[in-house]
C-alpha cells in the first residue's frame, strides 16, 4: 500500500492509502475543517524527518535535552520554553521556536 504525504492548512498528515481518494477521505475523516494543499505519493514505504531541516544539526549541544529541560522549567508553556531555550543556547527566535516545538510534538 502506498505511503501518502498529505498537507492541510493546519497539518501535515502521513499515511499509508490505497490511491490518492482514499487518502483524501483520510483528511476529510479527521480533519475535515482543514483545506488540503498538496496531497503527495511518497516514492518509498518509509518517511524519513531530516534532523537538517529542523535545525537539529549541532553536534556540540543536545538540543532535545536541553529543550526538554527547558519544557520541563516552563510547565509546558512553549512561549516561556522558547525564552528559556534561546537563553540558554544563544540560539535566535527561529532555532529555539523549532527545537521547543519539536520536542513538544514528540511528547518531552
Amino acid at each position: 500500500m502506498p505511503l501518502f504525504e498529505i498537507e492541510t492548512d493546519a497539518h501535515i498528515i502521513i499515511t499509508w492509502a490505497e490511491n490518492e481518494d482514499d487518502a483524501r477521505e483520510v483528511v476529510d475523516d479527521a480533519y475535515p475543517e482543514d483545506e488540503l494543499m498538496r496531497l503527495t505519493k511518497r516514492p518509498r514505504d518509509s518517511w524519513v524527518i531530516s534532523k537538517g531541516a529542523l535545525g537539529l544539526t549541532d553536534r556540540t549541544l543536545d538540543p532535545c535535552m536541553t529543550a526538554r529541560e527547558c519544557l520541563s522549567k516552563s510547565a509546558g508553556d512553549k512561549v516561556n520554553a522558547i525564552r528559556l531555550y534561546r537563553m540558554e543556547t544563544g540560539c535566535d527566535l527561529e532555532q529555539a521556536r523549532i527545537a521547543i516545538e519539536s520536542n513538544m510534538v514528540m511528547g518531552w
